[in-house]
């Protein structure tokens, strides 16, 4: 009678055991479909393509859902910290921050170029408009313009790598994917107790 009573306490134990560990299980599981542990674009942001609008990139960081999108940043520098352990998604954000650099640079040529040509409007006793100088900046302002067309033209595109690499990467973002074991067994010590095998995998 001892020994059956033994026997029915480690059969509970080893249920609550499992229970306990299928309750975990699809707490994480529930967690990580509530908060996906991706970084998500604003709908129109996401919907850019070539030569499309240069404002800011709003994202979701990892976990994070419903409306609370952030600011990228100009360059892209308020995701950087997210990408930072993804090779290729840090290598596309830098290729976005080259293009938005270049970017502002033809902008200070384009504004100074046309600035020069209004100056020399005035520069001497009558108002001219097609002088020598001013043919060089309008000839500087035209390029500047045609620039733009190309230097825009896949600055989106880079910014959108950047995320779709780091979401197609290993896990990231929260604690679950890494610390979640590979395996899960269950069964009874040599002592008749019972217990629970978790096995992890390097990642």
């Amino acid at each position: 009678m001892h020994k059956l009573t033994g026997l029915n306490s480690a059969t509970l134990r080893l249920r609550a055991t499992a229970a306990t560990a299928l309750i975990f299980t699809a707490l994480a599981l529930a967690q990580a479909q509530q908060a996906p542990a991706t970084i998500r674009l604003h709908p129109d942001d996401a919907a850019r393509g070539l030569n499309g609008s240069q404002h800011n990139f709003d994202f979701l960081p990892p976990g994070v859902g419903g409306e609370q999108y952030q600011t990228a940043g100009f360059f892209g520098q308020k995701l950087r910290p997210y990408l930072a352990g993804n090779p290729e998604a840090v290598g596309f954000l830098n290729q976005y921050r080259r293009q938005k650099t270049v970017y502002l640079i033809d902008r200070v040529v384009a504004v100074g170029s046309f600035g020069l040509w209004g100056q020399q409007i005035f520069a001497g006793d009558e108002k001219q408009y097609f002088n020598n100088t001013q043919k060089v900046a309008l000839g500087v302002f035209a390029t500047s313009l045609l620039a733009t067309v190309f230097i825009n033209r896949n600055t989106n595109t880079y910014m959108k790598r950047a995320v779709e690499a780091y979401n197609a990467g290993p896990a990231h973002g929260s604690a679950w994917p890494r610390l979640r074991p590979t395996a899960v067994g269950l069964g009874l010590a040599p002592t008749g107790q019972p217990v629970l095998g978790l096995r992890w995998a390097v990642r």
